[in-house]
């Protein structure tokens, strides 16, 4: 078996946990079989001195075919 790892970057008004969440869900929409994923870091953006997005760098990984 051989893997291949892709990075995104998932972002959320919710949280760093719903920011990967969108990362692997919108990478799964053309790539598959999916196995797991390593969030890589986390960061965020403030306006008007409040957090108001989430952002989390994932690295995906998925089995080749063939």
């Amino acid at each position: 078996m051989v893997q291949k790892v892709t990075e995104v970057v998932g972002t959320s008004t919710e949280g760093f946990a719903k920011a990967a969440d969108n990362a692997v869900r919108t990478a799964a929409k053309t790539v598959r079989n999916l196995k797991w994923f390593r969030v890589t870091e986390l960061e965020g953006a403030i306006h008007d001195q409040k957090v108001t997005e989430f952002h989390a760098t994932v690295k995906i990984y998925f089995d080749l075919e063939g």
